[in-house]
């Protein structure tokens, strides 16, 4: 599927943010290891949230939707149980990567498997610590096709992150929660806390402080978890996309509800607001745990910056759509520190890079990220222009709210992948004033 960008467009209105992902998928797999009865309201009903829904129930958890969209967890008479079929994780690298951890703490006789660009994408990162833990896993030079048989599990763990990364801590916090093991995870920056948050909000016995400026993790044995209705917040890095379009379109203003406003997930508004962008922040409130608010976004006059250090882990998910905006800000933009942008669901530097390339932006890449040269002004095309997704959700979405400022409209190829993270995508960015055709 093709989508083609209009040049007739006026960004306003209000919206409510899509439920965020990362929160979606971690509700279901923990809801499933309570066994308890809860339903879960604001449910992100992408491709990756659903298969990570389709694989939980294929070992058993039974969780069904009902037709207003409102998930139900039910209290099942049965442990999990192992699967003859592979659990099937699409494009969903949250997924595979923290139904991983939860499998190995419960000790599953399973394999595994995914789409073309998962099964690409390495998993090493998380099966070098569960096979520590004691979990047998057997892979393909550590991608897909995976494999678990079951084992029992060390009853105490530590383990010390070389590279920071949420799903790998989320990974190991489940498999010590499935197996009744005591965790501790060192961390050298705080990433995002969305499994710490949700676990402390059922109750579980965990601990998190800070020593010699790193974060340290620490989960008991003993965990008695108690289930209660959920409210998923909705995602920043769908928003962002949003709120880049307000800022550098004809925008008398646009107000988006329902933001999470998780600290380890706002260095997108931090980095925006660094560049000069009038988005003001209303209403803030706690959803089950989660911090949210709503955010008034005025069209604005952005400068180039320097992302890089402690900031980058906060914003990696951001950064195609930071570089869209940096493309459309006055003078230079750097952004470093960003080699895990390689190992995405495409390398998203090299993606960027082409899709600058086509437009005659201006720009450098590098082994760890990108120089932008920016200008305010709207990019002259004389002639049809393609791009390509690289089956990227965030490339496509990207390069979709570049066209706001492009004087012809310009086409972005394979934009199905946007389905996995925002799948009423086209329809929102419609109802705020911009017309995508396919």
């Amino acid at each position: 599927m093709n989508l083609t960008t209009s040049t007739h467009h006026h960004i306003s209105g209000t919206v409510q943010c899509p439920g965020d992902k990362s929160i979606s998928q971690r509700v279901l797999i923990i809801g499933a290891l309570m066994n308890q009865e809860m339903t879960v309201d604001g449910f992100l009903h992408g491709e990756d949230p659903l298969s990570t829904m389709n694989a939980l129930n294929q070992i058993g958890a039974g969780i069904t939707i009902d037709e207003k969209g409102l998930v139900y967890l039910c209290k099942k008479n049965h442990t999990f149980q192992n699967c003859d079929e592979p659990l099937n994780l699409g494009n969903s690298g949250t997924g595979l990567r923290l139904m991983l951890g939860l499998t190995s703490g419960i000790g599953l006789n399973l394999s595994f498997c995914g789409d073309e660009s998962l099964s690409s994408r390495p998993m090493s990162r998380v099966i070098n610590p569960l096979t520590e833990m004691g979990a047998n896993i057997k892979s393909s030079n550590g991608k897909l096709p995976i494999s678990i048989s079951a084992t029992s599990l060390q009853k105490q763990y530590i383990y010390e992150l070389p590279v920071a990364s949420a799903q790998v801590k989320s990974s190991i916090l489940l498999a010590g929660l499935a197996s009744g093991s005591v965790v501790e995870i060192i961390e050298p920056i705080q990433t995002r806390d969305h499994t710490e948050r949700m676990l402390n909000n059922f109750g579980a016995n965990i601990e998190i402080s800070s020593k010699d400026g790193k974060n340290i993790i620490q989960l008991s044995s003993s965990n008695q978890l108690t289930a209660k209705n959920y409210k998923v917040v909705g995602d920043i890095s769908s928003a962002a996309f949003l709120i880049v379009a307000a800022l550098i379109s004809k925008s008398s203003g646009l107000e988006i509800t329902n933001v999470g406003m998780n600290p380890s997930r706002t260095g997108v508004l931090k980095a925006l607001k660094k560049m000069g962008a009038n988005i003001e922040v209303k209403n803030q409130r706690l959803e089950s745990g989660e911090p949210c608010a709503d955010l008034e976004v005025k069209r604005s006059k952005l400068k180039g910056v320097e992302l890089s250090g402690e900031i980058i882990p906060n914003i990696i998910d951001e950064i195609p759509i930071l570089s869209i905006a940096a493309a459309f800000a006055e003078g230079e933009t750097l952004i470093k520190d960003a080699a895990e942008l390689r190992v995405k669901e495409s390398d998203r530097l090299q993606a960027i890079s082409d899709g600058f390339s086509i437009l005659g932006i201006a720009h450098k890449s590098f082994d760890d990220g990108i120089s932008i040269m920016g200008s305010s002004k709207r990019l002259c095309i004389e002639e049809p222009i393609f791009i390509e997704s690289h089956d990227d959700h965030r490339i496509a979405m990207s390069f979709l709210i570049a066209g706001l400022k492009c004087t012809k409209p310009i086409t972005v190829k394979n934009c199905k992948n946007i389905f996995t993270s925002f799948p009423n995508f086209i329809e929102l960015i419609s109802s705020i004033g911009y017309k995508l055709e396919k």
